[in-house]
């Protein structure tokens, strides 16, 4: 399938690029910032929003270790159990929230990580599901959220074909063949040379399902290769302030740099144009006078025999052909040319031996 329906956009090849801002928990438990999380998302121009729904219950075990990079953001004294519970965004929220969205023209999306949340969500009327790449090898969540018929966005950080594989058949085992697989390197932010891109045409080919990148890295230059690559869903972390405390805040774009990645994204895509090579409506008037065509070197009489130094080759390009020099050496002009004048096929006759294709 080339082409998914999210909310009012068809998102596929060929189709504007669907910007995702991904606000995830960067609210920090204020209703108040996640509303204002959203206006910025609006204002950069994006097509969603996106945040997290999640429970420290159901998500880690209390005795799961400190990944290296929340050391760097969080007390030592907390833990994963106790870091996540502070960051639980209130399931009380989704109405407000859709509703806010639906108010500023932007599709509301949360990622589920919960069977629960699945129907939670379904109940504000989320037109998609994004699934995060850790929960990948959640087959259960994945199939709860696929028989809601909705389009599936399934990010493949850490995930092989194998996973994928699993993922996609799972969803249309449950009836569900509206699959977007987002590309994503997991990492907090991630080195570029790690990125790998270019999986995102394996994916492509493989699975015959439109295709996007996540990204997690310093800036959008990897969201603007990746749109280059053919990436039709771009999601991207933002945040109000990098200087806020919390885990995600760090990597995240604040909201100028978030416009100005919606920007470039929507010049990148404009610029891929299509595959045909021709010389575009724009290029006309360039066509026509930035290129070369016979003039006059010199006067030239009316009946005079024309010689390669009566002629040279230069702007503009309405005149006859660079090409077609061969053919005019010999002819006889047929009025009188001036200096600079450009060369017409009316301006010359052949004579005996000199042939000419009309």
């Amino acid at each position: 399938m080339d082409c998914v329906r999210i909310g009012r956009r068809k998102v596929g090849t060929g189709r504007p690029v669907y910007v995702i801002a991904e606000a995830g928990s960067n609210h920090n438990r204020k209703l108040s910032v996640a509303r204002k999380l959203i206006d910025v998302a609006v204002e950069a121009g994006a097509d969603a929003v996106k945040f997290q729904t999640f429970s420290a219950d159901t998500l880690y075990s209390r005795k799961t270790p400190k990944m290296k990079y929340l050391k760097k953001s969080t007390p030592a004294s907390q833990s994963v159990y106790d870091l996540l519970k502070s960051l639980e965004l209130p399931r009380k929220w989704h109405a407000p929230l859709a509703a806010h969205c639906r108010k500023r023209g932007v599709d509301f999306l949360s990622t589920p990580f919960d069977e629960a949340a699945v129907d939670q969500l379904a109940a504000v009327g989320m037109p998609a599901y994004k699934i995060a790449s850790f929960e990948i090898n959640h087959v259960p969540l994945i199939r709860r959220a696929a028989r809601r018929g909705k389009p599936m966005i399934l990010s493949t950080g850490m995930a092989d074909l194998e996973d994928i594989d699993l993922a996609v058949r799972t969803c249309r085992a449950a009836g569900n063949s509206r699959v977007v697989l987002m590309h994503c390197a997991i990492g907090y932010p991630p080195e570029f040379k790690d990125i790998n891109l270019n999986a995102m045409l394996t994916m492509q080919k493989r699975f015959k399902c439109p295709v996007g990148y996540s990204d997690h890295s310093t800036g959008h230059v990897a969201t603007v290769a990746a749109v280059a690559l053919g990436a039709c869903v771009i999601e991207k972390h933002f945040t109000l302030s990098r200087k806020m405390k919390g885990p995600d805040h760090g990597f995240a774009l604040e909201p100028d740099e978030l416009a100005e990645m919606v920007g470039a994204i929507r010049s990148a895509s404009a610029s891929l144009g299509s595959e045909k090579k021709r010389c575009t409506a724009a290029e006309l008037e360039l066509h026509r006078l930035g290129r070369r065509s016979i003039v006059a070197a010199r006067d030239i009489a009316r009946g005079q025999r024309i010689t390669r130094d009566d002629l040279a080759i230069k702007r503009p390009g309405f005149g006859i052909q660079p090409r077609e020099l061969e053919r005019v050496l010999g002819c006889v002009a047929a009025k009188s040319i001036g200096e600079d004048e450009v060369l017409t096929w009316k301006m010359v006759r052949r004579t005996r031996g000199v042939r000419r294709n009309k």
